[in-house]
């Protein structure tokens, strides 16, 4: 074997490890969104439970307005990675698409820096939700009535935590490939 068929072979191998990665970070990525859709029917499925005891009873159910706002925060959280994987960020596509096209470099550029920076924001909010998750778990953090229901916070930020984190990386992959395109001039996918 000539060492260019070497070097070959080298590429096609870490091209087949690259896939496999992208494909289990795309699984990590969109069993978040699932986890968080499965969270918005036990949401509803709660909501409506309440509306039921509110009605029947004329007393509302124990948690649903704190565990409401806790889930709503988490759901958002869990499905944003999937969000900026599918290119759904709300943004101004009336200048970045003309960019891109008009001049691949500069617009793969400014595509990568808005990555980074939504990847700098979101690395804040991650390094603050850690901050408020290790004070909920040193402090017993809960929320409820004691001795009517409570629950613990932690397993709440732990999932919010998870899917902020998970959508810093999701933000510095896309800057990786807007980068990458920009300087082979071909437009990212």
């Amino acid at each position: 074997m000539t060492n260019n068929e070497s070097h070959q072979v080298a590429r096609a191998r870490r091209g087949r490890s690259l896939d496999r990665l992208a494909r289990g970070w795309g699984l990590v990525v969109e069993g978040l969104a699932i986890i968080g859709t499965v969270m918005i029917a036990i949401l509803m499925v709660i909501i409506c439970a309440d509306i039921v005891f509110r009605n029947l009873l004329g007393a509302s159910l124990p948690l649903v307005s704190e565990l409401g706002a806790l889930v709503l925060v988490m759901i958002v959280y869990l499905q944003l990675a999937t969000t900026v994987r599918a290119d759904r960020l709300a943004r101004t596509e009336i200048f970045l698409p003309p960019l891109r096209r008009r001049f691949p470099r500069l617009g793969g550029a400014v595509s990568a820096l808005f990555d980074l920076t939504g990847a700098a924001m979101l690395g804040l909010i991650a390094w603050s939700t850690l901050t408020i998750l290790n004070k909920d778990l040193g402090s017993g953090e809960f929320i409820g009535v004691p001795g009517i229901a409570t629950l613990p916070v932690w397993p709440f930020r732990t999932l919010i935590l998870v899917g902020v984190t998970v959508a810093t990386i999701e933000f510095i992959v896309r800057a990786v490939v807007s980068l990458r395109a920009s300087t082979a001039g071909a437009e990212p996918q």
